[in-house]
């Protein structure tokens, strides 16, 4: 298993902190792109589902995307 970036911290500290740079980091921090585009894709991807509507969709393309970006 891998261990956290800041020196073992949970992970919600790291999530939290990737969103707070995100929030202050605005458009200039590099997070801000992939979170954009996984809200976009996962938007769309609810729009298109039956079931699922896409705020539903966008919520989930965004927490997936920061996700990926936080584990890594």
């Amino acid at each position: 298993m891998k261990e956290p970036r800041n020196g073992g911290s949970d992970w919600t500290s790291e999530f939290k902190d990737e969103i707070v740079g995100i929030a202050k980091g605005g458009a200039k921090h590099p997070g801000t792109k992939p979170l954009l585009a996984g809200a976009a894709i996962g938007a769309v991807a609810g729009a298109l589902l039956p079931v699922v509507t896409w705020p539903v969709g966008l919520v989930a393309g965004a927490g997936l995307a920061i996700y990926n970006r936080v584990k890594k």
